[in-house]
Formats: C-alpha cells, structure tokens, sequence
C-alpha cells in the first residue's frame, strides 16, 4: 500500500466531531437512583428534550450514531436516529456508571445515607468507594469516543450516554482531577459535550443545551 505525502498530511488534519448527549429527563416520581436498572424511561418532558436535541444537530454532518444500552439513552437517540436515517449502535462502553446505593433514594434525611450499614462505602470519595471508580469510567469512555471518531472520520458522531461518564470524561481530556463534587458538574439533561478531533489529536472541548428551556427541576445527581 503506498500513502501520498498530500494524503497523510490531509488524514492527521481531518477534523472530527464526537458530540456526548446526555439522555433527557426520566420518569421518576419516587426519587430514585436508577443507575444501571431496566424499565427507568423518558418522561413527557425527556420526549420533548430529545427532539430538542435531534433538532439542535440537524445541520450538523452526522455520520454514526452511538448510544448506552439503556432505555432512556435508547429514547434520546431515536429522534436523531430517525432524523438522519442512521441506526443506532449500542456501545456497552457508555453505560451508567455502576453505583453501590443503585436501586435506593439518596441523601440524608430518609435516604440512604441515614443507615450505618452505608457509611462504609463513602469513606473514599477520590476512588470513589461507593461506586465504579472514576478511572474505570474515564478509561471506558475515551476508548468508545475513539471507536465512534474511527467511524466518523471526517465527520461527525453522537454517542448518547449518562451525566457521571460524560462528565468523568470532560474532566480526564481537560487533563483535571477526576474526583469532584456533582453539584459542580455541567452536564445538564440532553446537553451536548462536543469533542473536536483535529486527525487524533484532541483539540477543542465545547458545551451546548439544547433543551435548556426544558429543564425544570434538579435531577438525581449521576441519573
């Protein structure tokens, strides 16, 4: 196989986009952190996020859609799936991240964090002990956004995944500490973290929301 010198130079400064869209708002009345749980769907409002998100990318240049296997990712992506014609790959890589109060309400008060039994699991907030360590998130998640910057090259690609990861992610390609508080995080319900590839050099972070007249409440801080 022989490469040009015109073509090597154009190949490692072709620019890429790998946009991470927050799913959109869940139905859930009870206060839940669902975490990896099946059955947690968008609300009436999470519908209307995600077509506030596909409307956002219309005149974007997608090529590849990516999302989390689960329902609520799944519900985010349909309307941009259906937008540009593209399927819908199911990349395990930007799940939820795995949390130990899964299943339970969180915080003081009548939360979990009331119970002794819990204490244990806190006492390490930079791995963190409670949870899937940040590192382990940071690492799934660069090797997905370079799967979906291979498959768009040139172009541009959607990977639709969760609050926790997104955010892990931004944190580690800004080169910055993984540990924070969640309160600070920004990465608000069908926002858009948007990664720019100049060849594989990673040369841009930007952030967008879409659905930010939407967003009426706080939500489960990781949900």
């Amino acid at each position: 196989m022989v490469v040009r010198a015109g073509s090597l130079a154009s190949a490692m400064s072709e620019k890429t986009i790998v946009h991470l869209l927050r799913h959109g708002e869940v139905h859930n009345p009870e206060g839940i952190l669902y975490g990896r749980l099946p059955g947690y769907h968008l609300s009436e409002d999470g519908v209307l996020m995600a077509q506030a998100a596909a409307k956002w990318f219309a005149d974007r240049d997608v090529a590849a859609i990516f999302s989390s296997p689960l329902e609520r990712a799944l519900e985010t992506a349909a309307p941009i799936s259906e937008l540009f014609g593209l399927p819908v790959t199911v990349d395990e890589r930007l799940i939820e991240a795995g949390n130990r109060f899964e299943g339970l309400t969180f915080g003081v008060g009548q939360g979990s964090l009331r119970r002794p039994a819990h204490w244990p699991f806190l006492i390490n907030p930079f791995r963190p002990s409670w949870g899937e360590p940040y590192k382990q998130i940071a690492a799934r998640m660069k090797a997905a956004v370079i799967a979906a910057r291979d498959a768009a090259r040139g172009r541009e690609a959607v990977c639709v995944s969760h609050q926790l990861p997104i955010w892990t992610l931004r944190r580690y390609a800004e080169k910055r500490r993984l540990w924070h508080h969640p309160k600070h995080r920004q990465c608000q319900l069908a926002s858009v973290t948007s990664l720019t590839f100049e060849g594989v050099r990673l040369v841009g972070v930007s952030y967008a929301e879409p659905a930010a007249d939407l967003v009426r409440r706080p939500t489960v801080p990781g949900a």
